[in-house]
């Protein structure tokens, strides 16, 4: 049973939410000031939150500062009375999933609540690291890990196109997947945009890892 934490002062609008998502087998929990909402949600006991703008003690946009800068991955849906384009821009540059408007549908919050835990649940059974044969990438930092423990930085198109190679490992991966997953339609074919990358990719992870197939294309494993 999912468990949402809902932070909203006002106490008829988290009333509504609280028994409609009860009706709806969610086990809610209800906070009404900012302070309490930012320590509930470091808690790690929710799944999703349901947050106010308007909070008191602490507003909505600093509650959500603060649950991205101690890295939690809570999913947030914002609910405001404001629908500017500046508040929705801010909302979700601050770390927001979704935004709605009041006065607003229960049904329309609830089809979002649970899509949002969907695309979480999704996201946890992503592996958030590749590897074979002493060689991984974190996809989290977007580093990569050599044999011999060394931590590497990779530019994004290093990293984009290890992430391929990883995903498919002991495959040969072609020359034209490689272009089309890295640079989309930016080269083309005749471009030796993949072999510098992939000289360069050599000379951070060791030149043994990505094993050239003459003629196919490029494998790790």
């Amino acid at each position: 049973m999912n468990r949402i934490l809902i932070a909203e002062d006002d106490e008829r609008t988290a009333r509504f939410i609280e028994e409609g998502l009860r009706a709806h087998q969610f086990t809610p929990t209800v906070v009404g000031d900012g302070n309490a909402a930012l320590a509930h949600a470091l808690s790690g006991k929710y799944d999703l939150l349901v947050l106010n703008i308007g909070l008191p003690s602490r507003d909505g946009y600093g509650v959500l500062r603060g649950i991205r800068e101690s890295r939690v991955d809570l999913p947030v849906i914002i609910l405001t009375a404001h629908d500017t384009v500046r508040e929705t821009v801010a909302g979700l540059e601050g770390g927001a999933d979704d935004y709605m408007t009041k006065p607003f549908r229960f049904q329309e919050l609830l089809a979002r609540i649970r899509l949002r835990l969907r695309t979480a649940r999704a996201a946890l059974a992503e592996p958030m690291v590749l590897g074979i044969n002493g060689l991984s990438l974190d996809l989290r930092t977007r580093q990569a890990q050599t044999q011999d423990g060394r931590t590497v930085d990779l530019s994004a198109r290093e990293f984009a196109l290890l992430d391929l190679l990883l995903r498919h490992p002991g495959q040969v991966v072609s020359r034209g997947q490689i272009l089309d997953h890295v640079w989309g339609y930016d080269f083309s074919p005749s471009s030796n945009v993949v072999e510098v990358c992939i000289r360069q990719l050599r000379r951070k992870v060791g030149a043994d890892k990505i094993k050239t197939v003459r003629g196919m294309g490029y494998r790790c494993g």
